[in-house]
């Protein structure tokens, strides 16, 4: 007979209950995963409750759940929202703000990303220097080749991506769409690493634009959060296809490299206080 027996856990008795203001998430850890019940109040925000907590400027952590009553919505990086309502199964990159909508008090269970938060351990907050990554139009190309040639191709892709990060030291944190967030302990690399891959990806037929930004972030595991973050994501939206743009903090480091500039102008960055003079990198 089998040592392990099925098991069952209420979130009435959950080993954990974490609160926050005008809201709350009963944890239980069972069969080695990490389950959430979260309750937020009826105006409840993401941006109001819980920035002060996690000292960043949106959600960065990854949620997947499922809703159970009340409604909510969610806001990317990139501005696009989706509403999530009763009964939807729910997955939120990181980079998120969120809020409830409507006079009932929304729950959902999150099988990833609350549960994390309530579990998580000690952070270091360091000086980094953050890549984003883009393929530009890929939606485009997806209906031009279909999907059988987009898949050969993104393999491809991936692949010099993975080649840039190895011969430049850097660590790939994350890949959202079509797209790859990196950190590197060095800027010049950070930058050589993005060139790299904006070049590889061209002779592919793959225009991609990059974003490289120098700040603290905090890091816990292999998770990147904190405002610099946010900062590079930006700065990236503002590049065009083909262009690695940087802001210039990660120029100034880089001045005495033989890396080479080019002033693209200065920008109001949704979401970011005072404006940035970015700079393309040759």
């Amino acid at each position: 007979m089998s040592g392990t027996r099925s098991i069952a856990h209420a979130f009435e008795d959950a080993d954990e209950r974490r609160d926050f203001d005008d809201g709350f998430v009963d944890v239980i850890s069972i069969g080695g995963l990490t389950f959430g019940r979260v309750t937020l109040q009826p105006g409840w925000r993401w941006s109001k409750h819980l920035r002060g907590v996690a000292d960043t400027e949106r959600c960065e952590f990854h949620h997947v759940g499922y809703q159970i009553s009340g409604r909510w919505v969610v806001e990317d990086r990139d501005g696009v929202r989706v509403e999530v309502g009763p009964g939807d199964v729910f997955d939120t990159p990181p980079g998120h703000d969120a809020w409830v909508v409507g006079d009932e008090p929304s729950v959902m269970i999150d099988f990833q990303g609350l549960g994390d938060w309530a579990l998580r351990g000690p952070s270091l907050r360091t000086l980094t220097t953050v890549l984003f990554t883009d393929i530009v139009d890929s939606t485009g190309t997806i209906a031009r080749i279909g999907d059988t040639a987009w898949r050969r191709l993104k393999a491809q892709y991936d692949e010099k991506v993975s080649l840039a990060l190895m011969t430049h030291g850097g660590v790939l944190v994350d890949t959202s769409g079509d797209g790859a967030f990196a950190r590197f302990g060095s800027a010049e690399s950070a930058v050589r690493a993005a060139l790299a891959i904006v070049a590889g990806a061209d002779r592919i037929g793959l225009p991609t634009r990059a974003g490289v930004h120098t700040g603290e972030v905090e890091i816990k595991e292999n998770a990147v959060t904190g405002m610099s973050v946010h900062v590079a994501a930006r700065v990236m939206a503002q590049a065009e296809a083909g262009h690695v743009l940087v802001t210039s903090t990660t120029r100034d480091l880089t001045l005495d490299t033989g890396l080479e500039f080019e002033e693209k102008g200065t920008y109001e960055l949704k979401g970011v206080s005072g404006a940035r003079t970015l700079y393309i990198a040759q």
